[in-house]
């Protein structure tokens, strides 16, 4: 059962998912707290790959025979401030791929209200299984470079 709506879209290569500020995201004088846009931003990227055809269950069976016991972890991360968001904004959570490379995957993201940029980030992913980077497989590697320009 698919569930579209709630994962967003994928229009010109970019995965776009709407996230509405709840009160329980902004911190006492109302914006949003700065670690919930770290939580809107996962969001965004488990939906852009499940939206690109990774139904994750069968995509993380095929891999786990090729890394047996693997993760995706966050390896690296810059992030830029640059507008507040406040309750009861929707915002959208914009993501697309920058590099396929051996062990790694960097994305960009942002999170904009309407055409307003409020924060943008470059997320590098690491692919590791036992506890260690390995290269991602060629069925995830396909996958993910599917949106490269």
């Amino acid at each position: 059962m698919t569930h579209q709506h709630l994962d967003g879209d994928i229009r010109n290569g970019r995965h776009h998912m709407k996230v509405r500020v709840y009160y329980e995201d902004t911190d006492f004088s109302g914006i949003v707290y700065h670690a919930n846009y770290l939580r809107f931003m996962e969001r965004g990227r488990t939906n852009h790959l499940r939206l690109m055809g990774a139904e994750q269950h069968a995509l993380f069976a095929e891999a786990a025979t090729e890394a047996p016991g693997f993760a995706f972890v966050v390896r690296s991360m810059s992030l830029d401030f640059l507008r507040p968001a406040r309750m009861d904004d929707v915002l959208d959570v914009v993501t697309w791929p920058i590099s396929v490379k051996g062990a790694s995957i960097t994305l960009a993201q942002e999170v904009r209200r309407d055409e307003e940029v409020l924060v943008k980030a470059d997320v590098r992913v690491a692919f590791i299984s036992g506890g260690k980077a390995q290269p991602i497989p060629k069925a995830l590697r396909e996958l993910l470079k599917a949106d490269l320009a």
